[in-house]
């Protein structure tokens, strides 16, 4: 009998949550890509509604830095802090990689996952 496939909304939750505690981890002596503060979540500067080819990334990939390290505050009661995230992004990956990361996101918004790019995720932040 073959294995039952875990459906692919719970394979891209999976993936949201290895790839966010990746996140919270590479960014947690960073500080809050917005404020400096304590890093408790991973904020993504295009939102993944909105972005979903940005939701993870490589590290080798402008998605890779469109997520990073941010304190509850600025991701959740202050919607993202977004002026001070881009600056943050742009004191870290410089002006130059912040458009590069821009025209990514106004050139390639959405993405449909795959299960296998969704298992490559899973397995390379694990």
């Amino acid at each position: 009998m073959a294995k039952k496939l875990t459906p692919l909304p719970k394979l891209l939750q999976k993936a949201q949550a290895v790839f966010n505690a990746h996140i919270r981890k590479r960014d947690e002596k960073l500080g809050c890509i917005s404020c400096g503060g304590e890093v408790q979540q991973a904020g993504h500067y295009f939102s993944q509604g909105q972005h979903s080819a940005l939701r993870f990334g490589l590290p080798h990939t402008h998605a890779y830095h469109n997520t990073n390290g941010q304190c509850i505050r600025c991701n959740m009661f202050l919607h993202g802090n977004l002026i001070k995230y881009r600056q943050g992004l742009v004191n870290r990956y410089g002006e130059d990689y912040v458009k590069e990361l821009e025209a990514e996101a106004e050139n390639n918004r959405l993405k449909k996952w795959s299960r296998d790019e969704l298992e490559i995720i899973i397995l390379t932040y694990k």
